[in-house]
């Protein structure tokens, strides 16, 4: 039998492989980009995930959300992400966090034992505090921006905080770095303007989100070994 990860060694080598076996990662929302964010990097081997999310799986999710399936509604995602996780590497160490990541819990976690931070976080508050944790720690972490609303995959772009434009997420975000003296902090967004609609919710699709988790977790993982 191949093993699962023979064609990824043949592009990073064995040395590679075992990099990445030996890394620690940590990942705030398991969501539409999360969850996609997740899935490349379980798939490249690393060796600890750590994933942080308070949400369980509703019907609306079914449309962007890898790990929303009619028989996962209703269970939390962190342990339907953790099956999954264990289900395509068994040898994952996995914790899963069934919180919410506020500014007043943050203690609870010590950021300073992973290796790479992935942000996938909602809320601004939230966002920020987990940035300018990291920032102080010196800590590598990428941040997604928005993905509701878009409808072009192709306009999504790996870029600093404050080379970001038509996204409103990113412009809170950017201002509250710059409040806080947070110089650099690298970000997926995308250029396309964001689509109105007449609805209070934020409008999504099964590409958009996909992709720019796609891109969060191949950043992360060139990132482990270096080549970023």
């Amino acid at each position: 039998m191949q093993s699962e990860l023979e064609r990824t060694e043949m592009l990073i080598g064995t040395e590679g492989i075992e990099r990445l076996r030996r890394s620690h990662v940590i990942i705030f929302g398991i969501g539409g980009v999360g969850g996609y964010a997740l899935e490349v990097i379980v798939r490249s081997g690393v060796g600890a995930i750590t994933i942080v999310d308070a949400d369980s799986v509703e019907e609306s999710n079914i449309n962007r959300q890898i790990i929303a399936l009619h028989s996962t509604i209703g269970k939390t995602k962190v342990e339907v992400a953790r099956e999954r996780i264990h289900d395509i590497n068994p040898d994952c160490e996995v914790r899963a966090l069934e919180m919410f990541y506020l500014p007043e819990n943050a203690d609870e976690i010590d950021l300073s034992c992973y290796d790479y931070v992935v942000d996938c976080i909602d809320t601004v508050a939230a966002k920020v505090e987990l940035i300018r944790r990291c920032n102080e720690l010196g800590k590598p972490i990428i941040s997604s921006m928005g993905a509701g609303n878009k409808m072009d995959a192709t306009a999504l772009k790996v870029s600093d905080i404050y080379k970001t434009s038509m996204d409103p997420l990113a412009k809170a975000v950017r201002k509250k770095c710059k409040e806080l003296g947070i110089r650099r902090l690298k970000v997926v967004f995308s250029e396309e303007k964001p689509i109105e609609t007449n609805s209070e919710y934020i409008a999504s699709n099964a590409f958009v989100p996909a992709a720019m988790g796609v891109i969060v977790g191949s950043e992360t993982v060139k990132e482990l070994m270096g080549v970023v």
